[in-house]
C-alpha cells in the first residue's frame, strides 16, 4: 500500500506579518530541503530552457606516446 501524502493547507497572513521561510526550512530534514532544491532547479531549467534539457556528453581521445 502506498505511503499516504500529506494534506497541503494554506494560511492567510497580511502583508508584512508573513512568518519568515527560514524557519520552516531549517525545520525540514536535510534529505526534503535537498528534494525541493532539485525540484526548483528543475523547474527553472524547464522555464529557462525547455524541458528536455539534459547534460550532453563530452569525448575525448587523448593519444599517448610509446616509450
Amino acid at each position: 500500500m502506498p505511503k499516504a501524502q500529506p494534506q497541503p493547507f494554506v494560511r492567510i497572513y497580511k502583508k508584512g506579518e508573513e512568518p519568515d521561510d527560514i524557519f520552516y526550512w531549517l525545520s525540514r530534514p536535510p534529505a526534503e530541503r535537498l528534494r525541493a532544491l532539485e525540484e526548483i532547479r528543475k523547474q527553472y531549467n524547464d522555464w529557462k530552457y525547455g524541458a528536455g534539457l539534459q547534460f550532453q556528453r563530452v569525448y575525448t581521445i587523448v593519444k599517448c606516446p610509446r616509450g
